[in-house]
């Protein structure tokens, strides 16, 4: 496959506080796509391969909560990220 014909990476990075829904704080393609990746991997910040989700929320502007349609497909990234951290969701089991 020629360099010209790959589709270029894509990355969002969201945070989530606990309180309000998930923001958009990095969003790129590219070059810095893996420049994000790069800096998520440097932090140990866990991450997930979804391809669909990511240019769903590449659309999303930066500073941006996510929109309530994608509230499930978050939170299964969110668990996902908790439970390689050995981590439980504040309140959760209370």
């Amino acid at each position: 496959m020629s360099e010209q014909s790959r589709t270029p990476t894509l990355a969002v990075a969201l945070q989530y506080d606990g309180e309000t829904a998930p923001k958009v704080t990095a969003k790129g393609a590219g070059d810095i796509a893996e420049q994000i990746l790069a800096i998520a991997r440097e932090h140990d910040v866990p991450l997930q391969d979804n391809p669909e989700l990511v240019k769903v929320l590449s659309k999303i502007e930066l500073g941006d909560q996510i929109p309530e349609a994608l509230y499930l497909a978050v939170a299964e990234v969110i668990a996902f990220a908790y439970m390689l951290k050995g981590k439980v969701p504040k309140g959760y089991g209370e």
